[in-house]
Order: structure tokens, then sequence, then C-alpha cells
């Protein structure tokens, strides 16, 4: 149960969500097949437009720390929402492909600036005791996104594609100005509490921390690969290689969009009962076979079982990864470190993205994406998996540490 106290932190969090990813970059998906049937770009340009917002992501992570520190929590959040809001509108009307290239570039840098302050500074300024509940429901702003482009977009184009890229601009300056209202109560970290540093006993320890750290920052980057053939492509895919046309494909997106809606509340009870690490476990393996079951199946039922679990994995793996750190290191190291794993998962992003734009002008089809991003999703799985076998065989090294102390005490003292 979320705390009244705890409702500004939120609703920071939850907003930064809503505009980094789920306007900025989910808003294009529904937005590709219309660009390409009214003749703006071709299929080949459109996906690589799609791909622009991935590198963007990649150097807005690497910034994201340091912007942080830098400048206030409000300057960076309220700049972030103003230039994802711009990048919609200067791209209301048919332009040149580096135009659009640049502005998506844009919102994909300042969407990974929100993402990596937003939710730290929600978890940071939000208690010990309630932080689980609160780092889930702050990805909520994703699933909100998805299911706001879902449900609006497919009604603008209706209109023109002009009205839906500055409908969704205004959408962001909407978002922007929620979080600023909240900004203004003064939301700020809490004093961390006084934690001595490693000491050489422990020197072991950390380092066997800092392992599993690299082993859930690599399967996080790896699930970044798995994230792009439904963020980008599924409803192209739908719509146009498969001929089940636009009003299907929006349905299957609506269905993403509530399954990313629903994620953080079911990974957050996941996390709640059965903790970060096996929850972590668990999201990885429904996420791997719901990408891979388009490949086997595009029955209406398997359409949806993927398009519903592949929309709730997606912020329910940056939910349970970004815990799962602050579990490992703390909630004063996070932010550096979550904008660490931010920049590793946009890395991948990016090469996948750009990658799969190629591949697809190559083999002109998208269903081989598919099932190699679903097997890279499995090797993630097995990442998580073995960094539990390292976490469990650091504390049994660590238990058996002062048992050898006593022994080797005992022995000096009967010698004496």
């Amino acid at each position: 149960m979320i705390n009244r106290k705890d409702w500004p932190a939120l609703m920071i969090g939850v907003m930064a969500t809503l505009a980094g990813i789920g306007i900025a970059r989910f808003a294009y998906t529904p937005l590709l097949p219309a660009i390409i049937q009214e003749g703006w770009f071709t299929a080949s340009q459109g996906a690589y437009l799609g791909a622009a917002n991935l590198l963007g992501y990649f150097i807005g992570a690497l910034c994201a720390h340091a912007l942080s520190e830098r400048f206030s929590s409000r300057l960076v959040i309220g700049a972030s929402f103003a230039a994802i809001a711009l990048s919609f509108m200067l791209c209301a009307g048919a332009g040149s492909f580096f135009w659009f290239f640049l502005w998506r570039l844009v919102s994909g840098i300042a969407g990974a600036i929100l993402m990596v302050v937003g939710p730290s500074l929600a978890l940071a300024a939000t208690p010990p005791e309630r932080r689980a509940s609160v780092g889930a429901m702050v990805f909520t702003g994703i699933g909100l996104g998805a299911l706001l482009s879902a449900s609006v977009v497919p009604v603008l184009l209706e209109l023109s594609l002009t009205a839906t890229w500055a409908t969704l601009g205004l959408l962001c300056i909407a978002a922007g100005l929620v979080s600023d209202a909240f900004l203004r109560q003064g939301v700020t970290p809490l004093a961390p509490p006084l934690a001595a540093s490693p000491t050489a006993n422990s020197q072991k320890g950390y380092a066997g921390i800092k392992l599993v750290v690299l082993l859930v920052i690599g399967a996080y980057a790896l699930d970044a690969i798995g994230f792009v053939p439904h963020t980008v492509f599924w409803v192209d895919y739908l719509a146009r290689e498969n001929a089940l046309g636009n009003h299907a494909a929006s349905l299957q997106w609506g269905i993403f969009g509530l399954g990313a809606l629903c994620g953080p509340f079911m990974v957050g009870a996941l996390a709640q009962r059965l903790g970060w690490q096996s929850g972590l476990m668990i999201a990885f393996a429904a996420k791997a076979a719901a990408v891979l079951l388009p490949v086997f199946s595009l029955a209406l039922l398997s359409q949806s079982v993927s398009s519903f679990m592949v929309g709730a994995m997606i912020p329910g793996i940056v939910a349970l990864t970004s815990g799962r750190l602050a579990e490992l290191v703390g909630p004063t190291a996070h932010k550096k470190l979550w904008g660490q794993a931010t920049a590793a998962f946009a890395a991948a992003q990016a090469v996948a993205g750009y990658a799969m734009s190629a591949l697809y002008g190559t083999w002109g089809s998208y269903t081989p994406l598919f099932a190699i991003s679903g097997l890279i999703l499995v090797v993630g799985f097995l990442l998580v998996l073995l960094s539990r076998g390292v976490q469990q065989r650091q504390a049994q090294l660590t238990a058996q540490q002062p048992t050898q102390h006593s022994s080797r005490h005992f022995t000096h003292h009967g010698k004496q």
C-alpha cells in the first residue's frame, strides 16, 4: 500500500517514465505504419528513425548522472520534458530524413535522462520500508504511455499525422507540468544512514557483490535486445507484413499497453513474495517465451498473450533490475549504478536497433528478429541464474570465515 506521503516522489517517477519511454519511445511504434503509408518515409527509413531514438537513449544514459550532479533535479527533469515535447511538435509535418532523425535522437537523449533521474529520485526520497512498492509503481508510467499511445494515436490518425505528432507533444508538456508541481513541494533524497566502507575483512565479499552486480547488469543489457522487436516493429509486423491491418495491430498495441500498465503491479507482488532475485528470473523466462511465441503462431490468442506478457515484462524487468541493484548496493549508490545499467541497456538496445533495421532491410521480414531476441533473453535468464549462484557461494564463504577465525583463536589460547 502506498503511503500518502510517498505520492509526490511516486508521481515524479511515474511522469518521468510516462514521458521518457511511454511517449518518447512507444508512441512512435503505432505511428510507424502510418508514416510509411502516407509516404513520409520508406519502411527502411522508418525503422532507422526508430533506431535513432535508441541511439539517443544511449547518449542520454551516459550523461544523466553527471547532469543530475551538476544541476538541480528540477532543472534537469524540466528540460528533459521540454525536449521531448519539442521533438514531437517539430516533427508535426513532413520533412527530411535528417530532421526527423535529429529530433528522434533528442527524444531518446531526454527520455534516458528522465528514466535515470526520475526513478532514482523517487527511490531515494522514499523510506526503506516502502521502497519495494514505490520502486515497482514508478514504472507504471511506461504502461500508461503505451496504453495512451494505443488509444489516442489511432483516433488522432483519423484526423492527420500532423495532429497526432502535435498532440503527443502537448501530452508531454502536461506530464512535465504535473511533475514540476510535485517537484516544487521539495521532494529530496532522504539522509542516508551512516555506513562503514568495506574493511579488509570484507573486501572479498565486496568483490563478490561487484561480480553479482556485473552479471545483473549484463542480463539487463541482453534484455534490451529482447526489448527491440515488440517496441519498434510489432505494429508494423502485424499490420503490413502479416496483412492484419492497422485496426488489428492497434488492438494488439493496446493489449501491449495494458500489459505494460499491469507489469509493475505483477512484479511488485512477485518481489514482495519471492524477493527481487527470484522475481527477476521468472520475468526473464516469461519474456523469452512471449517474444518467441509469434515465431510459432500468429493466432489471435498467441498475438494477445505475446503482446500482454512482453508489455508486462518490459517495465517489470526494469523495476526488478532497479530494485535488485538497490538491494545489492543501497539507495545512495543506486543512482550512479542505475545510470550505468541504463547506459549498458541503451548501448545494447542501440546496437540491436540498428542491426535489426539492417537485417530487416536484407531479409525483408521481421520474423527472424523475434527468434533472435527470444534466444538472447534465454541467455539473460542464465546470467541472472548465475548471479544467484555467485551470491550463494559468496554467502557460504563469508559464513565460514568467522568459524575458521574462532577455531584459530581457540587453538592459540589452548597452546597457552
